[in-house]
């Protein structure tokens, strides 16, 4: 037996188990919104308010209803058509991501739209058996889809989170600091990486064009280790700064450094080391034409 294709809204034929999809979602609005809401309560996984829960629900509704009206294909959720669904996901995967809510209870937000869809189109479809099994794989499908996306888009969030947070602790791990006149220095702690490399190169090469400074200390005490690439970056960035007119003494060459750089065979001649940041400043005070002494000795 055959069914008739009504219209969507863009003029494309609009199959059977679709159509019974937006009858459902059309027939009371309110009601399945509530019926959605309640769902969501019931999984545990609106943890955000009321309030933000019902607005989540409502234009997530909207948008699905405004791409099955429009002919977009629930088999091909990654095209045109789904667009402003895919928006509406989008910010939700974003605001719950900044509110601590999981990927998996983000997802269950979405998956709560099962359960009242399901009874709906049981009681919509009657009696025809394979109209509603239709209705109900198409449907499910759909859901599916968008949890996935939510889940993705979740996931795409919290990274950018964490790579933003990792960004400003490499910004306040690496600070230069203006130690006399003249005189810069950056304490490194920590593993150093190409990454990061490049970022206290930058910060220390604008810190030497902004206050004309003529010596930078690059103090390694905090870094565990010195291998061949960390010397590798050490050299880049003295190399940067001797390009910029300004001098560089590397400060925390401690007795374990100084033998892995021995045995590593790295070549540090031309460069001043010294064994102490407090050493590396009386040389850079020293070398600016400044004594030290001690008041009343």
């Amino acid at each position: 037996m055959g069914y008739a294709r009504p219209l969507g809204n863009g003029g494309s034929p609009m199959n059977i188990e679709v159509k019974a999809i937006v009858d459902v979602l059309e027939a009371a609005p309110e009601r399945f919104r509530q019926d959605w809401l309640s769902e969501v309560s019931k999984s545990g996984s609106a943890r955000a308010t009321s309030a933000t829960a019902e607005r989540d629900v409502r234009a997530i509704f909207d948008a699905l209803l405004g791409g099955l009206r429009a002919g977009a294909d629930p088999g091909r959720f990654e095209d045109a058509g789904w667009h402003p669904l895919h928006n509406v996901l989008a910010a939700l995967s974003q605001s719950r991501a900044a509110q601590g809510s999981s990927a998996g209870e983000t997802s269950q937000f979405v998956m709560a739209l099962k359960r009242p869809l399901f009874v709906d189109l049981r009681q919509h479809t009657g009696n025809d058996a394979q109209r509603l099994f239709d209705a109900l794989w198409t449907s499910s499908l759909l859901v599916d889809r968008m949890a996935q996306w939510t889940a993705d888009t979740y996931q795409r969030s919290r990274e950018d989170v964490v790579q933003r947070q990792q960004e400003e602790l490499l910004e306040l791990s690496t600070p230069v600091v203006k130690l006399w006149d003249g005189v810069l220095a950056v304490p490194m702690i920590g593993t150093l990486d190409s990454s990061r490399t490049q970022l206290v190169m930058e910060s220390l090469l604008q810190r030497i064009v902004e206050t004309g400074s003529e010596l930078a200390i690059i103090d390694i005490t905090g870094v565990p280790t010195v291998d061949t690439l960390v010397a590798q970056h050490l050299l880049k960035t003295v190399t940067a700064i001797r390009l910029m007119g300004a001098d560089c003494i590397i400060s925390g060459i401690r007795p374990q450094i100084a033998q892995t750089i021995v045995h590593l065979g790295i070549d540090l001649q031309g460069i001043t080391t010294k064994a102490t940041l407090a050493d590396a400043l009386r040389l850079a005070m020293r070398s600016a034409g400044y004594t030290v002494t001690r008041a009343g000795g």
